[in-house]
């Protein structure tokens, strides 16, 4: 079952991520190094919004919507997840300038870029 969303050109990055939560290791590194559910609600160029989650508590694997008690919530659009998973964006100067908001544990938000990068030699946005 993919994960993209064809409205969300970003989206594609989600499978991406559960691609990379295949592997036994990988996946109980990134549970090891991110301990939370993270949800991340994009808004497209036409003002709508779709919903997904990573959970690194229990199981290790993303899917839609915003998963069970998130840990935080990383709100932005899909051209700034885009550009941050792909490594252009920096979290930090995103959620600065206003453009990333945060609901929740926003230190648990800052172990989400390794995570991220993991995903980035595998999507090909």
């Amino acid at each position: 079952m993919s994960l993209k969303n064809d409205k969300f050109p970003s989206s594609a990055a989600f499978d991406a991520i559960n691609d990379a939560l295949k592997d036994p290791a990988d996946k109980k590194d990134a549970i090891k190094q991110g301990n939370a559910v993270f949800a991340f609600t994009l808004k497209n160029a036409a003002g709508e919004t779709e919903s997904w989650h990573i959970d690194l508590k229990t199981k290790g694997e993303v899917g839609k919507g915003v998963g069970e008690k998130p840990t935080v919530t990383l709100s932005l659009s899909d051209a700034d997840f885009a550009s941050l998973v792909a490594g252009k964006a920096n979290a930090q100067r995103l959620f600065m300038s206003g453009k990333l908001k945060i609901k929740g544990d926003v230190m648990k938000a800052t172990k989400m870029e390794p995570i991220l990068k993991k995903a980035q030699t595998k999507a090909k946005l």
